[in-house]
């Protein structure tokens, strides 16, 4: 897997102080994406080992509220693969620290509710160590910069702790 950019203090992408990771590679291709150059799965640096250990010492100090992962799309499945391991070792390191992702699919296609590309085998995983899913595509023709934390009306902004205790979605609230 590759990444487009980090940030390594951001407030735009998620409550709080976070660090972002911007993975490249996309098939979505939605309009006036904000990051078009991370639709390329090539595109950007190798996450290596040694960008890992950068970002959870990134992840590190008290003031940092958690892990942002944006695109490209961190749900396509090669993507998957590679961010599954690293969230265990975020989640050992820093128990406390939330994680959000970003993904132009929805919660219903990554569960396998609606058929679609994403879903592979470590999927299931993956969702399990995520907090917040803001999920859809942005629609360009939805786009509506008050929203918090997403693009377009069509995004949602899922708290998947609490949909996974309820056993249906519930909405974020911040």
């Amino acid at each position: 897997m590759n990444y487009g950019n980090i940030k390594r203090r951001d407030i735009a992408d998620g409550i709080g102080v976070r660090v972002t990771l911007f993975v490249s590679g996309c098939t979505h291709h939605c309009k006036n994406c904000f990051q078009a150059e991370t639709w390329d799965f090539a595109f950007g640096q190798p996450f290596t080992e040694d960008t890992q250990r950068q970002l959870l010492e990134d992840l590190s100090p008290s003031f940092i509220d958690g892990l942002t992962l944006l695109g490209g799309e961190p749900f396509e499945p090669d993507n998957q693969r590679a961010l599954t391991p690293f969230l265990h070792r975020v989640r050992e390191a820093c128990p406390h620290k939330t994680i959000w992702a970003y993904s132009g699919y929805t919660l219903e296609e990554l569960t396998g509710q609606v058929p679609s590309r994403c879903r592979c085998e470590v999927t299931d995983e993956m969702l399990s160590l995520v907090d917040v899913l803001v999920d859809g595509k942005f629609v360009e023709e939805l786009k509506d910069i008050t929203l918090r934390f997403r693009g377009s009306s069509n995004q949602r902004l899922i708290d998947l702790n609490a949909t996974r205790r309820a056993g249906t979605i519930v909405l974020w609230e911040g």
